[in-house]
């Protein structure tokens, strides 16, 4: 059940915390309550900057008690902007960049607040790294409790596979420490089901040997027997290999030759972890699908991947419209039906993503975390964002049309890339009727609802 929310008191809110607390009008507040993709403008009542696991739980304590609805901003980047709420607190993770690695035991607590790019820079000093997504600025516990799918997903699995322990801030105020032995059902469910369940503040991660690496970018003409080329040989390559597939049509970003400007395109993010010769052979097997316009792949130290691009411009909020399946096959025919239906897209800047996956993210047991698709094979990601509202229903439609043709009705979704999907697409079956009784164990009242919502109902 959603709790009845009452008006916030915000001074009330600052005596019984002692930290920031920004509201309507102070000079910070509008950067701090700030999220990725635009939209509606939803303004919170306060921002509680947080820098402890004890502050957190006294601003989910005050919130309890006094009918107060949460949402918990790390990166900011949910799809259904669910890390602001309208008139109620968000709990900002933005300080909380703590970060302690322990080189010879290959592991790292890291503070929520913190980034993918500033904790995937700071192992990589060490040669080490955990596997997260793709985007240096999405924040560590929003990709982490989603399941976290990247650049290592084939060789390492998924972040939450790298997990080893979490400390939680619970519906009730009390800060648990969590992992396979104490409260291993709360484990369970952390990873994979999102912020149902608490606040995380900080996570103990297993570091793996990674340094160098051979990857960048590689884009092609998008013609369907490219793109059924490119991902044969992305499932049929070594685990060493993960990649990410964009076909879409080119924006006139700087790395792309203007003469290619408004033309389809296959856009490929590529790492192989491994021999660097050996990768250099796998690489040129992509190569050879047609003329490369575009070929940075090179062997780079892997935080280069997470590089953070110079924007000195004004802030890009796009609106977005978009569909996230786990699929069983991709073939020919998908290929040819995606690449004509560029052609009727509406908005700026779309595209559809393929990522083969398998490898190491296949052989943890489902049972063994909340996340139930490691079976499958691909992911698939249609995605279209644009800045003008009058592209809202023609790009939404769309979006629809390209989903019911290219996916049917047989799919699975990843709550990372989530919009409207269904709970069901996300946790079937047992999955789902256990995440429910966890969650009737440790947030009964629903306080931790700005989510992809498992109720405990």
């Amino acid at each position: 059940m959603t709790r009845h929310l009452q008006p916030l008191d915000l001074e009330r809110l600052r005596r019984a915390f002692p930290g920031t607390v920004l509201g309507p009008g102070d000079d910070e507040f509008d950067s701090a309550r700030d999220v990725f993709y635009g939209g509606e403008d939803v303004i919170p009542a306060a921002v509680a900057q947080v820098e402890s696991a004890e502050d957190v739980a006294r601003v989910v304590t005050f919130a309890a008690e006094n009918g107060h609805e949460i949402a918990v901003k790390g990166g900011g980047h949910s799809l259904a902007r669910l890390a602001t709420t309208s008139g109620g607190i968000v709990i900002d993770l933005a300080r909380m960049k703590g970060l302690e690695i322990d080189p010879a035991g290959k592991t790292a607590w890291a503070q929520a607040g913190l980034t993918t790019g500033e904790y995937t820079k700071a192992a990589g000093s060490h040669g080490l790294a955990t596997g997260f997504g793709d985007t240096p600025s999405v924040g560590l516990s929003g990709i982490t409790l989603s399941g976290g799918i990247g650049f290592l997903v084939r060789k390492h699995g998924l972040t939450i596979d790298s997990l080893l322990a979490a400390e939680v801030v619970t519906a009730d105020g009390r800060i648990l420490q969590v992992n396979e032995e104490n409260e291993p059902d709360l484990f369970w469910a952390l990873r994979g089901g999102g912020g149902n369940f608490g606040v995380v503040t900080r996570f103990q991660f297993r570091l793996h040997e990674v340094d160098e690496v051979v990857g960048g970018m590689l884009i092609l003409p998008a013609t369907a027997e490219v793109v059924a080329g490119f991902v044969e040989e992305a499932a049929a390559a070594p685990d060493e290999l993960s990649t990410i597939l964009n076909v879409m049509v080119a924006p006139p970003l700087p790395f792309i030759p203007e003469s290619v400007h408004g033309k389809k395109v296959a856009l490929g993010l590529l790492a192989y972890t491994g021999d660097v010769d050996a990768g250099q052979k796998v690489m040129d097997r992509f190569r050879g699908l047609a003329e490369p316009l575009v070929d940075t792949l090179a062997a780079i130290h892997y935080p280069e991947l997470f590089m953070e691009e110079e924007d000195d411009g004004p802030p890009f909020k796009p609106q977005s419209a978009s569909r996230n399946a786990f699929i069983d096959s991709f073939d020919d025919q998908a290929a040819a039906f995606l690449v004509d239906a560029l052609d009727e897209a509406p908005a700026m800047m779309t595209a559809v993503q393929i990522r083969a996956l398998g490898g190491e993210m296949a052989r943890v047991p489902a049972e063994s975390t909340a996340f139930v698709h490691r079976d499958r094979p691909f992911m698939v990601n249609l995605a279209a964002m644009y800045m003008d509202p009058a592209q809202a229903d023609p790009t939404a439609d769309w979006i629809v049309r390209t989903a019911d043709g290219l996916l049917g009705d047989d799919y699975g979704s990843y709550t990372g890339f989530m919009t409207n999907e269904g709970f069901d697409r996300a946790y079937p079956g047992a999955t789902g009727a256990r995440l429910r009784t966890v969650k009737r164990a440790y947030d009964p009242d629903n306080l931790f609802h700005r989510n992809h919502n498992i109720e405990p109902a």
